[in-house]
Parts: structure tokens; C-alpha cells; sequence
């Protein structure tokens, strides 16, 4: 296999954990080494079709259970709901890549990159997770995320503005006020994959504001109102603050859409 068609399908279609985390590995070394080629031949599956593992059992956030970080089962729960958060990712990462066709070779790469980097916060979390006497999957977790991927099968615009513009974002909004939970409670691992989630996220997003701005260019959009537009469509309402203005900014965020989301 040397084809990221074929990496996204095997990834998107095949349930065992290692073995995608394996392919996700395989694809980015190739690219690295100048060897992974990125001609589609087939069409992309309906999204319907994707594969997910028999474990962990997948709720609606509102079944899910609320623990507090000052018990040992807060911990195990935290990491495995942010466990479940970067798996889903390297699903959401292979699928944009997968399922729209026709874009620049350096969107196919940017994504590749994501998919590479989620793989390696699962990766970290699974491992730190496994130290608290838990492994992904003991748990139930929230199935929201797909449902969002679902939602925009056929609108790249849609896709990139509730992906890493709302969701991911979002995490830009949170992950320092988890850090300093984690800091006060002296688990260092946990605020050093902390800080690199934080650090590629960046990154992630700012690909997402890349490439939302590049589509409305080429659609002749104005991109402050086709994001408001599409966030009030498919997140059915604002997203809540507070914002990390600074952070936001830095990533492709304008003013305009910064007022809007902290409008009341």
C-alpha cells in the first residue's frame, strides 16, 4: 500500500486500534520519504459505512457520567473521555482527506500531518491512561464528534467550520485551564501531553482557517458570514465562551467572527 486513498480507507474502514495507529504511522513515514502517492482511483464510501471498534461503548453526552478530578475514577474518566476525543480525530483527519476529492496536494498533505499527530496524542494518552489502571474502552464515551462529520458529508465549507474552527477550537479555549488543574495536583506527564496537544492544535486549527478561507475565496464567499451561517446551520447555536481571543486570533480567527461568537 502506498496510496493515502488507501491508508484513509483502511483507517476509516478497519476497527482494530493498533493497526490503525500502525497505517496512520506507515502513511506519514512514506510521505516523509517521498514515497506516498496521492492519485485517487476509486470513489470514497459513504460515510455511513465507517468502522468503528466494538469498545467504548458510545453515548449521547447527555447519558454520559460527571466525575470530579479530585477522585481517582475523575482522573480515569478524564483521560479516557480526552483518549476518545484524539481517536475520533484521527477519524476526522482520514475522512476530510478521504471524502473530498479535487483539492491542492498541500490539503491532503496538511491533513495527513493532523492525522499523524492525533495518532500520537492517542498514543500518549492510552499510555498514561494505562498507569491509572484503565485502557481506552473501559469506558463509555460520548458519540457527538462523528455526528458532526456526519452532518457535513458533502459540504467541505461545513466540514471545515464545525471541525476545527468550532470543536477543535474549542479545545484552544480549555486546554490551559486543564493544564493548571493538572499542575496542581502534581501530575507532570499529564500536563506535558497536555501542553503538546496544545502546541499541535494550534496548528490544526489554523489549517482549518487556511483552507476554510481558500474555499470561500474560490466560491466568492465572504468568509465572516458564510462561518456564522454555518455554525448557527450545523452546531445549531453559538458556541459558548469564554474565547482565547489571543490564540484564535494567531490561528485565522478575524475580529468580525470573534465579536460575533462573543455576542450575545
Amino acid at each position: 500500500m502506498n496510496n493515502i486513498f488507501d491508508f484513509a480507507e483502511a483507517c476509516l474502514h478497519r476497527t482494530d486500534i493498533d493497526e490503525k495507529l500502525q497505517l496512520t504511522t506507515q502513511a506519514w513515514q512514506l510521505y516523509q520519504q517521498g514515497e506516498l502517492q496521492f492519485n485517487a482511483i476509486s470513489e470514497p464510501h459513504d460515510i455511513n459505512q465507517v468502522c468503528f471498534p466494538e469498545k467504548p461503548e458510545l453515548l449521547a453526552p447527555k447519558f454520559m457520567a460527571r466525575r470530579k478530578l479530585g477522585s481517582p475514577e475523575g482522573v480515569q474518566a478524564f483521560y479516557h473521555a480526552l483518549a476518545h476525543i484524539e481517536f475520533i480525530a484521527i477519524y476526522l483527519a482520514w475522512d476530510i482527506l478521504y471524502r473530498f476529492r479535487g483539492m491542492p496536494l498541500k490539503f491532503y498533505q496538511d491533513w495527513l500531518q493532523v492525522a499523524h499527530e492525533e495518532a500520537l496524542h492517542f498514543t500518549l494518552i492510552r499510555e498514561h491512561l494505562r498507569k491509572h489502571d484503565i485502557d481506552y474502552g473501559d469506558l463509555p464515551a460520548h458519540q457527538g464528534l462523528w455526528e458532526h462529520a456526519q452532518d457535513t458529508e458533502g459540504d467541505i465549507l461545513a466540514r471545515l467550520a464545525i471541525i476545527p474552527r468550532c470543536m477543535e477550537a474549542r479545545g484552544l479555549d480549555v486546554t490551559p485551564a486543564m493544564i493548571e488543574k493538572f499542575r496542581s495536583i502534581n501530575d507532570q506527564q499529564g500536563v506535558n501531553i497536555l501542553e503538546r496537544i496544545y502546541h499541535d492544535e494550534q496548528q490544526h486549527v489554523q489549517f482549518g482557517s487556511d483552507w476554510f478561507h481558500y474555499q470561500c475565496q474560490k466560491q466568492q464567499l465572504n468568509s465572516d458570514q458564510t462561518f456564522q451561517e454555518l455554525i448557527l446551520k450545523y452546531y445549531k447555536s453559538k458556541p459558548k465562551g469564554p474565547f482565547n481571543k489571543q490564540v484564535r486570533l494567531k490561528v485565522g480567527f478575524s475580529e468580525t467572527e470573534l465579536a460575533w461568537l462573543e455576542s450575545q
